[in-house]
């Protein structure tokens, strides 16, 4: 059975790179002749029912969604559609990509495909924006369609929750991230080069370069500057100790080398961060 996520570190920095496309988004009554049996879309769909009855089969699995559920019929998934009756469904839907890499969101992530939604007004409302912004032509309607849509996606999730876990085919990848994870978590203070990271999880270092590229969109040493950044803001925004302190902490003996880097990450200093954060708190 796929394993829970209970505290996968690892997800947040692999959704910096989720890319998220809206297809097509409407609100329609089903016609008559709604049917579809055993075709594989490249996409995802979201059906938010609101009236009516009908059947879906996605994957071998079998639903008849009524009114205040939601189903995810993943891209790359076997499934059909029809209707039962003359009371055919009427529902807000979306087409959408959401990619991590080479793989869609839901080939990491598995969840159910139909489920109730706790907050229905929450969900109707972002569906008609979607809807509004779908039929914009303007620019800024394109990047606020994304917005939504990624907001239609959180709160899916939100609304899953208790029962999203890992695909079972990613299973040996979320394993082998965690131990990365894990393994510069616990030597964050320590000199790590990318010969060290790859020893660790049994990979050669030219393929583990390219695998940080397709999962993170970085290299592995740029990854690890990363988390040693994210470390020294954790430190310098809830405790007092020296600049020097935090940047051996976190892997840089030498502190303008630290003060540098931080720059860059940050746009300020280590200094301006602490009193930054100390201002908004």
């Amino acid at each position: 059975m796929p394993q829970l996520l209970r505290n996968p570190a690892f997800i947040s920095d692999l959704l910096r790179n989720l890319q998220v496309h809206p297809i097509e988004t409407h609100f329609s009554s089903c016609l008559p002749g709604w049917r579809e049996i055993d075709y594989i879309p490249d996409y995802n769909k979201l059906y938010f029912i609101c009236d009516g009855e009908g059947w879906l089969r996605i994957g071998d699995e079998e639903f008849y969604p009524v009114p205040g559920q939601i189903c995810l019929l993943p891209a790359r998934v076997k499934q059909s559609f029809s209707t039962i009756s003359e009371r055919t469904y009427r529902k807000y839907w979306c087409h959408f990509t959401a990619s991590i890499g080479d793989l869609e969101l839901f080939q990491w992530l598995e969840t159910p495909f139909c489920m109730d939604v706790k907050d229905q007004p929450r969900m109707l409302s972002l569906f008609q924006e979607l809807v509004r912004l779908h039929r914009d032509d303007s620019m800024t309607a394109r990047i606020r369609e994304k917005a939504v849509m990624l907001e239609v996606i959180a709160c899916f999730l939100e609304e899953a929750d208790a029962h999203v876990r890992f695909v079972a085919d990613r299973e040996p990848d979320a394993d082998r991230l965690n131990r990365i994870e894990r393994f510069i978590d616990e030597r964050i203070a320590d000199p790590i080069t990318l010969e060290h990271i790859a020893k660790h999880v049994h990979l050669h270092p030219n393929y583990l370069v390219r695998y940080f590229n397709k999962h993170f969109g970085v290299s592995p040493l740029k990854y690890l500057n990363r988390k040693r950044m994210q470390k020294a803001k954790t430190i310098l925004a809830t405790t007092a100790l020296p600049v020097k302190e935090v940047a051996e902490l976190v892997g840089y003996p030498d502190t303008n080398h630290f003060a540098k880097a931080f720059r860059k990450e940050s746009s300020c200093s280590p200094t301006e961060y602490r009193l930054q954060t100390r201002h908004l708190s």
